[in-house]
């Protein structure tokens, strides 16, 4: 199977990572996200996608593998949807005052809204992936269609 390299969808990888980094997994929010169950591999494939982007870089992503960091992207939107975001900000709140208890307090109110912004740019990523896998496989059936992981991708990303 040919590796991806295309700019655009580097730069949108890059771009997933910086927000997760910054906006998802900071150092204000990580201790809640680790409370989330998530199994150990969806982290690493979460970790590969989001961490990782210099090892692909230059020998280009497996359109396969990055798929699956999608799909668990994708568990971890529901995840953090569904056992975060309900209670995070009162969870925040309540910790002892510090220094930092207004950036706390800002990441937990400003979470939901990122954690949308993450889901849409994988739902970007995912859709740009799927045009290019069409390309690719003239007259194969396209990768996409044969991972079950992928089976309602879209309604976990977009939440409906």
């Amino acid at each position: 199977m040919d590796r991806i390299k295309d700019t655009q969808i580097l730069r949108l990888i890059e771009q997933i990572g910086k927000h997760y980094q910054e906006n998802i997994s900071n150092r204000y929010l990580r201790p809640s996200l680790l409370q989330l169950q998530i199994d150990k591999n969806t982290w690493d494939q979460i970790e590969l996608l989001t961490e990782k982007v210099e090892l692909f870089r230059y020998q280009g992503f497996h359109l396969d593998e990055l798929y699956r960091q999608i799909a668990c992207c994708a568990r971890f939107v529901e995840a953090a949807r569904n056992g975060m975001v309900p209670t995070l900000r009162s969870k925040m709140s309540s910790s002892p005052n510090s220094p930092d208890k207004i950036l706390r307090e800002m990441a937990a109110s400003n979470f939901n809204s990122n954690l949308k912004v993450f889901a849409d740019m994988l739902n970007e990523l995912f859709l740009n992936l799927v045009e290019l896998d069409k390309f690719m496989s003239k007259d194969q059936r396209p990768v996409y269609t044969q991972m079950q992981e992928l089976i309602g991708i879209g309604r976990l990303l977009v939440g409906h």
